[in-house]
């Protein structure tokens, strides 16, 4: 840690050098604004952490510490600045916070509380320096750059949510699971005018209906029997910002009610709670499920679904543009191979033929985790045909059409012969069945209700004799 220490009163500058050198590596002194200003503008020394100055002092043509404050943060907008004066004016310290000072402390005063202002100011400098870092860090991972492919059909859907990112509209992103929802809703947040606010995300389907709503809405202590102390829920903390909404469709009719008022009102109430509360916060939302058949079957609530579909982004399936899958794989295999520090140069041809022939039920999720096995078992420098392993799933691509007997068939048998296949090639772990079938783990548990499935594993795991 590198200080720079600007006081004219050579006593008073000595006995703050020695209160303060514990804390910096290098410590520099400066008897006026001139010294100073020649310091922070030689290219030849290293920008400091903190510069501590007085405000009234010679030098810098009568501006003094105002002249150091501002050429410290022309060089470094991470430089913390606390600025020192016996004549302070209300009007001296406004201009200082609106240069970019972090603190002003009134002369005469005591080094402990001088001490204990240079700690905090610094402990705000690195906490910024780390926001910004990880904002940097967002931008990246949510960026346009992190959707790969130049097919007509991605980019006609990027270029839908960079030009709708810039208004307040509700967005729903729909799409088979693995297409890249959750990027797409990353995008619109990161070139929206809330970029510097929260991008909050939650699955609605991971979760039972009551802690959803906890998860949402918050809750107050006691609301219910394990409700210890108070939750802020995720719009709360969302406010100013996006709030992503996974799996929309798995939402209950009654979260969905809840739903609906916030998105008409702005306002909410926790579980449990009797105040409303506002909020301001950006919807975008995703599901894989066909949202218009779930309402004429009665599972999800039409004038939901004209609030969340404002503006309406689909995302093709992989196998509906073919010609991302080289630039898809190569790019997971670059980077990969990076994690497990294997100098793959690529595919051998016949690696690659494979990979775009397959029809890719998993979309872009199973292509990376594909390429992700292949890495691993790769021992030249290139994929070979032999390292890449693709499961073919018994599952009906999009828009295939079957061929119906004459004499008529039962839905329900079929349905029944489908769930119970599942679990049984999923040694009926429900979690895997349900991924199979591509349905939530709700929709699963509902539909193993209804058509009378057990398993001898599920009793023993409920504690059942």
């Amino acid at each position: 840690m590198r200080l720079l220490l600007v006081e004219d009163n050579a006593g008073l500058r000595r006995a703050i050098a020695r209160a303060l050198a514990d804390r910096f590596a290098v410590l520099d002194e400066a008897s006026d604004a001139d010294v100073a200003l020649e310091r922070l503008s030689d290219p030849g020394v290293q920008a400091y952490d903190m510069v501590v100055t007085d405000l009234r002092m010679p030098g810098a043509e009568g501006s003094g510490g105002m002249a150091v404050l501002r050429a410290a943060r022309a060089r470094d907008d991470h430089t913390a600045v606390l600025l020192m004066t016996a004549y302070g004016t209300v009007e001296d310290a406004v201009e200082a916070m609106r240069l970019g000072a972090h603190d002003f402390i009134q002369k005469p005063f005591e080094l402990e509380e001088l001490e204990a202002r240079v700690e905090r100011a610094l402990g705000h400098a690195r906490l910024t320096s780390e926001l910004a870092s990880l904002r940097e860090d967002r931008d990246e991972r949510l960026g346009p750059d992190r959707i790969i492919g130049t097919s007509a059909v991605l980019r006609d859907a990027v270029a839908l949510a960079e030009r709708v990112a810039a208004t307040m509209a509700t967005v729903l992103v729909t799409g088979e699971t693995g297409t890249g929802k959750e990027l797409i809703a990353g995008l619109v947040h990161s070139a929206s005018e809330r970029s510097n606010g929260p991008f909050i995300k939650v699955n609605c389907a991971a979760l039972p209906e009551t802690l959803l709503e906890s998860e949402l809405f918050g809750h107050e202590r006691g609301a219910f029997t394990s409700a210890d102390r108070l939750r802020i829920g995720r719009f709360e903390q969302a406010d100013g910002g996006t709030l992503f909404l996974d799996e929309i469709g798995d939402l209950s009719l009654v979260t969905q009610a809840k739903l609906l008022r916030v998105l008409q009102d702005q306002e909410f109430q926790r579980l449990g709670g009797s105040q409303i509360l506002r909020t301001d916060v950006r919807i975008v939302a995703a599901t894989n499920h066909e949202l218009p058949a779930a309402i004429e079957e009665g599972a999800f609530r039409e004038d939901l679904f004209f609030r969340l579909n404002v503006i309406g982004i689909e995302l093709p399936a992989l196998r509906e543009r073919p010609e991302d899958v080289e630039a898809l794989a190569g790019h997971f295999l670059e980077e990969l191979a990076a994690e497990v520090c294997k100098p793959l140069i690529g595919f051998a041809p016949d690696a690659m033929a494979r990979l775009r022939t397959h029809p890719w039920p998993g979309n872009v999720r199973e292509l990376r985790n594909v390429i992700e096995r292949a890495v691993l078992m790769s021992d030249g420098p290139r994929v070979e045909a032999s390292d890449i392993g693709l499961v073919q799933l018994a599952r009906t691509p999009k828009g295939w059409r079957p061929g119906l007997p004459q004499a008529g068939l039962s839905l329900d048998e079929i349905e029944y012969a489908v769930v119970l296949e599942a679990l049984e090639r999923c040694g009926f772990v429900q979690k895997e069945a349900a991924g199979f079938l591509g349905i939530s783990r709700r929709k699963l548990n509902y539909m193993i209700g209804r058509m009378g499935i057990t398993h001898d594993s599920w009793r023993v795991h409920r504690g059942v004799d």
